[in-house]
């Protein structure tokens, strides 16, 4: 049984411009955690904006990116979240012991149409849901 008082895993996104996969993963895990995992993305060379095909592209299944801005990565989100997923930022990305990292491999869809976008949003669709299994297995059987 989940208290109000006990940690809800969090997790932080990054990519160099914070603008596609990042934003689309960051989106996706809102979503689909319903509020039990807390959610965090930056990058290390913000762009000025969300890219507008991944916008278009996670409208396409609901979910509104619009209002999103990129965010300069900081090493306090990185000290504040239990799981760093970086999607090509390289080493830019500091590192603190005792976190868990994963490097998600993506397509950048900098500069991409929505056709070449949808599949690099199912594949980032994919592995939230792979994610969201293993930080809540027991709470959310449905996000297999």
């Amino acid at each position: 049984m989940t208290t109000e008082a006990s940690k809800k895993p969090s997790v932080l996104f990054v990519c160099v411009h914070n603008a596609g996969r990042s934003q689309m993963a960051a989106a996706f895990l809102t979503t689909l955690a319903k509020g039990q995992i807390e959610v965090r993305s930056a990058g290390s060379q913000p762009a000025d904006k969300v890219n507008p095909a991944a916008v278009q592209a996670m409208a396409e299944l609901g979910i509104d990116m619009s209002a999103e801005i990129p965010k300069v990565l900081t090493t306090e989100a990185v000290k504040e979240s239990d799981v760093v997923i970086t999607m090509g930022c390289g080493d830019e990305c500091p590192y603190f012991p005792g976190k868990r990292y994963e490097d998600w491999v993506l397509e950048d869809p900098a500069g991409q149409g929505l056709d070449a976008v949808r599949p690099i949003r199912d594949e980032v669709k994919s592995r939230v849901q792979g994610l969201i299994s293993e930080l809540l297995p027991a709470q959310h059987p449905d996000a297999q």
